[in-house]
């Protein structure tokens, strides 16, 4: 009888011992799909996010100089001017529209395959034209203090500069050679932009290859996040010559 006892008591230690295994099996299942959840829930976020309210954007160039340096990471806000819907030629309605002096990231007509990020100087209806570096709109010189200059004396032809000559205004003279510094007037068209970039005289932009449409303005930058000197012959400049002061700096 004892021995009968014996193996029933054991028995039950058996199936309670598998019972404990199997709510810490189920246990841990339980916290694996939570996590991936979590996971999955903060990835499909982060996706939302990047399509319809910011993405990170690199400098590459020093066509913003002084405004952007070479080397700043900036935040762009997609939600301010409609961002598009991925896969679909629909945009969520837009918080406001470009406005002259905006600096904006788009994607420039002669190459869509890249981002740019320039000042909006012309809007639609504008009539701009520049004389010896000075932006004038309507006539009237246009305040630029973020305006900034290498070549103080000199000027450029380039021959890209051609495309303006169907953009002039009626009372242009037909022998029409822009430069680099001395070009227009002309008017933008409905639904176009007019960009420079702040660094006048080492800037691809709107005088050499057109006008921006406004579906090609993806966002407007809203601050650096991070900034270093990508100096070439230093190891790892990104860590070395972290530029501090200008982490947090909003973009205007």
């Amino acid at each position: 009888m004892a021995v009968h006892e014996e193996e029933r008591q054991e028995e039950i230690g058996a199936v309670a011992g598998a019972l404990r295994e199997h709510e810490e099996h189920r246990g841990l299942l339980l916290g694996v799909w939570e996590w991936t959840r979590s996971l999955l829930v903060a990835f499909v976020l982060f996706l939302l996010l990047r399509a319809f309210v910011v993405e990170a954007f690199r400098i590459p160039t020093s066509s913003m100089e002084n405004t952007l340096l070479v080397g700043d990471f900036l935040l762009v806000n997609k939600a301010v001017y409609g961002a598009e819907i991925p896969g679909t030629p629909l945009r969520i309605p837009a918080f406001t529209e470009p406005r002259r002096g905006d600096v904006v990231v788009f994607t420039p007509p002669h190459d869509p395959t890249k981002s740019y990020v320039k000042r909006v100087v012309g809007i639609p209806g504008d009539t701009l034209e520049m004389r010896d570096k000075v932006l004038l709109r309507s006539g009237l010189e246009v305040p630029e203090p973020y305006a900034y200059h290498t070549d103080r004396f000199g000027d450029a032809i380039h021959p890209d500069m051609a495309w303006q000559s169907h953009h002039l205004i009626a009372s242009t003279s037909p022998r029409y050679h822009p430069t680099r510094d001395n070009w227009g007037p002309l008017v933008v068209p409905e639904g176009q932009y007019f960009v420079l970039g702040d660094n006048r005289d080492n800037s691809e932009d709107s005088r050499y290859w057109g006008f921006v449409p406004r579906v090609a303005i993806h966002g407007r930058p809203w601050f650096v996040y991070y900034s270093f000197d990508p100096v070439e012959s230093e190891t790892a400049p990104w860590l070395r010559r972290v530029r501090w002061k200008r982490i947090g700096v909003s973009i205007r």
